[in-house]
This record gives C-alpha cells, structure tokens and sequence, in this order.
C-alpha cells in the first residue's frame, strides 16, 4: 500500500479539531485507525499512475433495483441480466437508488444500512453488478427511518442512541429555517424522559440524526466504508444541504456541513483516490456549486439548474435563458466535473430556477407541466405561504407533443442529447431510457406526486415494448438513446475535463463547442458503414466537436460562419447522421429540421463519400440565423 501524505492526515485532523474541538481529537483518530483496518479497504490505484476518474466513455445509468422484475428470480439479478442484454457498454456506471430496508419514500426512509432488502436480492447480487459496472451508492447520511434500530432505541432510552437525533424545545424560534416540505418540522416522542420533540426535515418517518455528537459521524464512517468494501466506487450524498442544525440560523448549506464533506473526501482519497464523491442538493445554482469547495470537496455536483431551463427552452422554442446560464457557468475546480441529468426518482426541482428565470416565465412553465397532465409539489415559506418546490413528470411527457408521437419522440431525443453534449458526466434515469409515460396510477395507488415517475417493469412486458410491436414511445427512445450514448462515448472531445465554449446563436438555437483535453486519446467507431475517428484528421490538434440544437418546432436554417470562421479550410462530419460535408465549394448554411441535433466535426471525408445532403444548404431554406460576422461564441 502506498505511503499516505502527511498532510492528509493533517487535513483530517483538523477537520475533526474544527468540528468537535481539541479534547476528543486524539480518541477521534484512533477510532478512524480502527474503522480503516475494520475493512480492509485501501488504494486500488498503483503509486505512479493517476487514478482514472472519468473519460467521455462515461454515463451513468440512474435505476431501483426492481426497476425490472422477472418470475423466481432477485430482482438485482433480472436488473443485472436485462443491462447485459439490452444496455452493455452504453453505460460505464449503475446508480441503484437506495436498495436497504426502508419504510417510507421509496428506500430514502433507511431502517438498516448494512442490510440489503431481501425483496432485492442480498450484497452477492449488489457484487455482481459492481463487477460489470462502476456502482453507485447511496449515503442516505441526514436522516434515518422511524422504524430503525436507532430509531427504537433512542425512545427507549437506551445509549448510544439516545443521543444521536436532534431534540428541541417546541417553543424555539425555527422561522428561519429553510426545508422542501409543509409537512410540521418537529415530531413529537415519548421516552423515560418524557415527551420530546425531534427534528425531521422531510417527514415524521425520516428523523434527522445530530452531527454535533462525533458519535454520529463515526456510524457513518463505518456505513461508507462498509459500501467500499462492498464494491461501491461511487458515493451519492443524499440531502446532504441540511446535514447540520444550529438554531437561529437557516440549517442549510452550514459551515460545518461543508466540513463534513470535506471529511468524507479526505478520507476516500485517503483510502482509494478512484472513489468519487457526488453531493446531491437540490437548491440554486451558486449554492449548488458551493460543494465543489476549492476542488477539496466534492468530486461531482448534481447540475440541478439544467433540467427545468431545457425543459422552458423547448417549451418556447427559446434558448436565451439556457444560453445565458451555460455562458456564466464557472469551470469546475480541477479534479471535479457536473453530473448532468434531466431526470430522476424525485421530480424536477424548480427552486435551481431562482434568479435565472423571470416569475411569468416561471408560473408560465409550471402551469405547462400542469396541462400536460404532470403534478406540482410545494414547500414552505417563512412567512406561512407555499411555493412550487419541484415539478412531479416524466421528462418525455413533459415534453409531448400532442397527437404527433414521431415529433414527440425527436424534442426528448433533443433533451437528452443536448444534456450528454455538455461539460461533464451525463446521469440517465432508467425511465428516461424508456421514454416512459405518467404513471398516473401509481400516484394514485401511493398517494404520493413522486410516483409518476417511479413505474417499475416486469421483464417480458418491456421488452416487448423495446421490441416495437406495441406502438409504445420506447420502441424509438430505447434503441436510439443508446446509439448516441456509443456514438459520444467515441468523442475526445466529450471528456469531462475538456473545457466548452457556448455559441452565440439565434432563440431558437442552442449551441456549444467542445474540446478534447490534450491528453485525450483518439478511439473509434463504426457507423452506419462509416469509420469515424474520434480525433480530427487534420494535424495533431485534439478533437473539437460543435453541438447545435434546433429547439423550435420548425426548420432553421444557420450560416456555417456561426460555427467557425474558417469552416471553408476543412471538410466535416455530421456524427448523429454519419454525413460528410464539403466546406470550400460547398454550402454554406446548415438546415436543421424541428428538434434536430447536429455533432458537427472537421474532418477529411473518407475517399469517395458524397459532400453535401439536406442538411446543408447554399440557398436560405427555414428561419435564417443573423450574420456570420458576428463573434462565434457567447
């Protein structure tokens, strides 16, 4: 094993002295001594070489471990056999949402962390899946279920865990506090103590534990731990924004939270640096970011704002506000990415909209969403009042298009292929995948808004529907998804670290330019008969890719200027459609038809190959872009 720096070590320590003081520190590093040796758990990567944390080959796939269900068989097991079978490499990575006994809220409400549900499967089929695919784990780190272990003894009194929630007195001031439910903040126990009064931040059966008490870290030291040796190489942060309670203050996005997260990285960098780290906190875009620290904290942030600003672009067939977020948006901090999703288990948040959208915009969306048989949920405010906190759809029906299902099926494939365009890692939720409808009656069976996008599948039912003889959406979705998922997974030019530019285009356009970092190494693929090298052709710059979207139900046509000045020099590739095009001679503007997605590349056209489709034109065919004298970036 490698010899750990000093100062990671140091790094620990002071974290540990920050958050619990001098007189516990040295009792404090001799219990990590003894969680590390409990596993066995170290460094996978060797002393002289990087850990690889990512590439453009990466995208992981968001799923419950009964997504797919089959008769006499764990459910992991049929999920395991379906993604051999149906997904392969379109995917380097597995999220399984949280797959441990639970109570409440779909696995988020953990009754025992050590334990998979045995409805499931056990930890020999969560292996199993490890070896196929990067896994990734939940944490479920703010709360714990009111029928855990913990849980039951805390109201019995009994130690440790009579000290590991948060008690307050009712009469205390909590106006302050920001929270995504309606739901009362306090819940009422009794104990030998008598009658107290605990915090629950999302509802009554998820009680939030106290960080203050270094007891309650430790546990979940021990839980992390557990999932590495377990084949976790991925940990999700579930809720992680109101990890610590100070009364008088908002108990979101505390210092300390920070600090804990911090903690957590050092110690798997410690361990392993091939471990990342992913916080999920569904809150503005600034805040959101703030978990990347100074690239000293999480490895990956959600992209929260990207899903509701996509969905009000193809909306209104307007790009400005997508295009003026992506323009502002900072690098990461080195040694961190985005993860970029459009949907998930939970609905669409909308609060990562403050400030990026104007409120008739905003009421303008949610009322679409509504009309288009999607739900609302609400949370409260300070002074008494409810706002929209997220919007309750499948991003597929959030994005019909009524009685045109060909139509519909090209504005989601538009969604999803800009969101895996963008700087960082793409999170596909397996629903998405599918091209999935409302699940109206699984609101209505649980009650709860979150359903409609929760629908589960039994094995030979959906692959009937992947099979398109039932008409159903997924037929065009699943095969089509997968296709561009390959296709990207060839790009240079798509890594992660590889900086974007966002071009500056008309409304109804959407645009960025990619480059590969200079470390990047070519791959390639076949398609459609076609070799495409995923490196340019011409000398030895790294590949430079330049996405353009059409978010308006018409044609539209753009100068081949916008894209690049000097676009008469080189010969290029459209990747999507495998056609190549001449540039000195040829046309001159690119036609984009409703919804279309253009991989534009420079590259020399195979000997033989046509120049020049419907796509381009050198007459002004559609809605005409302004002038290519115009700088080509935003």
């Amino acid at each position: 094993m490698r010899v750990v720096e000093r100062s990671v070590f140091e790094r620990i320590r002071e974290r540990l002295r920050t958050l619990y003081g001098d007189a516990l520190l040295d009792r404090l590093m001799q219990r990590l001594d003894l969680i590390v040796g409990r596993y066995g758990v170290g460094v996978s990567c060797p002393e002289d070489k990087p850990c690889r944390r990512w590439d453009q080959r990466d995208a992981v796939l968001i799923t419950y471990g009964d997504m797919v269900s089959a008769n006499g068989e764990p459910p992991l097991t049929t999920l395991r056999r379906f993604l051999a079978e149906q997904v392969g490499d379109a995917f380097s990575a597995v999220h399984v949402l949280p797959f441990f006994p639970y109570s409440s809220d779909d696995g988020f409400s953990v009754i025992d962390y050590r334990a998979v549900d045995p409805a499931l499967g056990g930890w020999d089929e969560i292996q199993a899946l490890a070896n196929d695919y990067r896994l990734m784990v939940d944490l479920v780190i703010n709360h714990v279920s009111g029928q855990s272990r913990w849980f039951r003894a805390y109201c019995n009194g009994m130690a440790p865990e009579r000290h590991y929630f948060v008690e307050v007195d009712p009469e205390a001031d909590l106006s302050a506090v920001v929270r995504p439910r309606t739901s009362p903040l306090l819940r009422a126990v009794h104990t030998p103590a008598g009658l107290r009064h605990v915090w629950a931040t999302f509802s009554h059966d998820q009680i939030d534990v106290d960080f203050s008490n270094p007891d309650v870290l430790f546990e979940y030291l021990d839980i992390l731990l557990y999932y590495v040796h377990n084949g976790a190489q991925i940990i999700r942060l579930d809720a992680i924004a109101y990890l610590w309670k100070q009364i008088g203050t908002d108990c979101i996005h505390l210092p300390q939270t920070h600090e804990v997260v911090k903690l957590l990285r050092d110690v798997l960098d410690m361990l392993d640096p091939s471990i990342l780290l992913l916080t999920e906190t569904n809150v503005p875009h600034a805040e959101n970011v703030a978990y990347f620290g100074a690239g000293d904290e999480a490895h990956m942030v959600y992209q929260f704002s990207l899903p509701p600003l996509l969905l009000h672009a193809l909306h209104t067939g307007n790009a400005r506000y997508l295009t003026d977020w992506a323009a502002r948006l900072e690098p990461p901090p080195l040694g961190c990415t985005f993860f970029n999703f459009t949907a998930s288990h939970d609905g669409i948040g909308v609060r990562p909209l403050e400030g990026l959208l104007p409120q008739e915009e905003f009421d303008a969306l949610v009322s679409a969403v509504e009309a288009g048989g999607g739900l609302v949920s609400r949370r409260s405010n300070a002074d008494g009042s409810t706002t929209p906190y997220e919007l309750n759809t499948t991003y597929f029906d959030a994005l019909r298009v009524p009685d045109d299902p060909l139509a519909s099926i090209a504005r989601f494939l538009c969604s999803q292929t800009i969101a895996m365009s963008l700087q960082g890692v793409p999170g596909i939720y397996f629903n998405s995948l599918l091209g999935a409808s409302n699940d109206v009656f699984g609101v209505e069976e649980s009650g709860r808004a979150r359903s409609i996008n929760r629908q589960k599948w039994v094995e030979p039912e959906l692959l009937m529907l992947l099979a398109g003889d039932s008409g159903h959406q997924a037929g065009g979705v699943f095969p089509e998804y997968l296709r561009r998922l390959r296709l990207r997974g060839a790009q240079p030019a798509f890594h992660p670290d590889g900086p974007q530019h966002v071009l500056s285009l008309p409304a109804g356009l959407f645009g960025v330019c990619r480059d590969a970092p200079d470390a990047s190494q070519p791959q390639s693929i076949q398609h459609e008969g076609i070799q495409h090298e995923g490196i340019q052709h011409e000398g030895i710059q790294p590949q430079r890719l330049w996405m353009l979207a059409n978010l308006t139900a018409r044609t539209v046509t753009v100068a081949f200027g916008r894209i690049d000045r000097r676009w008469k020099q080189s010969r290029w590739t459209e990747l999507i459609e495998g056609r190549h095009y001449a540039g000195d001679g040829g046309a001159d503007k690119l036609v984009l038809a409703p919804y279309q997605v253009l991989w534009l590349v420079r590259q020399t056209a195979p000997p033989g190959a046509a120049s020049g489709d419907n796509a381009l034109e050198s007459a002004a065919g559609g809605d005409v872009a302004d002038s290519a004298d115009e700088p080509p970036t935003a």
